[in-house]
């Protein structure tokens, strides 16, 4: 695996519980937060690796750890890193505001995306993406927007594998299982013979979230940072061996269910839908695999 990105999900927590989200993200999120001492020492493990080009903070919502992320987004410019953000725009109440917010940040950033869509406010573009989004403009922060459509308006098919979501369809993973599903069409499952979101093969950007694994899905992970150093988790990275990357190498989803000879229903939203539902009946088998219970709506407090 050459890896060129490093996604950190700061945290779990967020401002908004999105019906869409993959990692099921609230104000109620357990788990942990990764500290800066915990980001200084992945990003330094990145250098080492001398393929990885690119770093975003994500979370949940990242701005609500704001000095953690204002020093970690310095170090990663630092270090050589492309260096962008995702959020949600909370902060942003007024133009003035969101320029005290992103002004530590001008010239170290190549991109600001904010998440703009039905599911984080009654208009696509709230006050607080638009004010953002001029903010970012009068201190030349790169500025775009991430939309998810819901999935009773939705038409557009799927972004190419890896790439960044600038405009797309809701995937059925995470909350969307549970809030979405009765406004999808379903197909049957025996069509879901590839995963058509994500290049498992050789992944090119994995997440690492508070709880050091590293995702090459939301949910499916290919180890642990904290306990095996990125650079060996990278070299040592072999799919066909991985008793979940490997069925869904050879025949997606529907391999996943046949290798394991699970039960399933005859149809699905696609087939984020079914390589989910699968994993989570098999995450009791492979919990190093199939990680963290976070991710799979389990421990959390409402």
């Amino acid at each position: 695996m050459e890896l060129t990105g490093i996604h950190f999900l700061v945290s779990y927590q967020c401002t908004y519980e999105c019906d869409h989200c993959f990692v099921w993200g609230s104000p109620f999120a357990q788990g942990g937060v990764l500290t800066l001492a915990q980001i200084h020492n992945i990003l330094r493990q990145a250098k080492e690796l001398g393929t990885v080009t690119e770093v975003y903070f994500e979370g949940g919502e990242p701005f609500l750890f704001y000095p953690v992320l204002v020093e970690a987004v310095w170090e990663a410019e630092a270090l050589g890193f492309e260096v962008g953000i995702v959020s949600n725009a909370y902060w942003a109440t007024s133009v003035e505001d969101a320029m005290l917010w992103l002004r530590p940040l001008a010239g170290h950033l190549v991109d600001l995306s904010l998440s703009a869509d039905l599911f984080h406010g009654d208009e696509v573009l709230t006050r607080q993406v638009l004010n953002s989004k001029e903010a970012g403009r009068r201190l030349g922060i790169p500025t775009g927007y991430i939309t998810i459509e819901r999935p009773d308006v939705c038409e557009t098919g799927p972004a190419a594998k890896g790439a960044p979501v600038t405009g797309s369809q809701v995937k059925f993973r995470g909350r969307a299982v549970d809030r979405l599903l009765a406004h999808a069409q379903r197909r049957p499952w025996c069509e879901f013979v590839e995963c058509p979101f994500e290049d498992l093969a050789d992944p090119g950007r994995v997440h690492v979230d508070p709880y050091g694994y590293v995702h090459v899905c939301q949910g499916l992970t290919i180890g642990n940072v904290f306990r095996q150093p990125l650079k060996e988790l990278a070299t040592q990275y072999d799919p066909a061996r991985h008793p979940i990357i490997g069925p869904l190498l050879s025949g997606g989803p529907v391999a996943l269910v046949n290798h394991y000879d699970l039960p399933h229903e005859d149809r699905y939203a696609d087939a984020c839908h079914l390589c989910y539902t699968t994993r989570k009946t098999l995450r009791p088998r492979f919990p190093d695999w199939l990680a963290p219970g976070q991710v799979y709506g389990e421990g959390l407090a409402w």
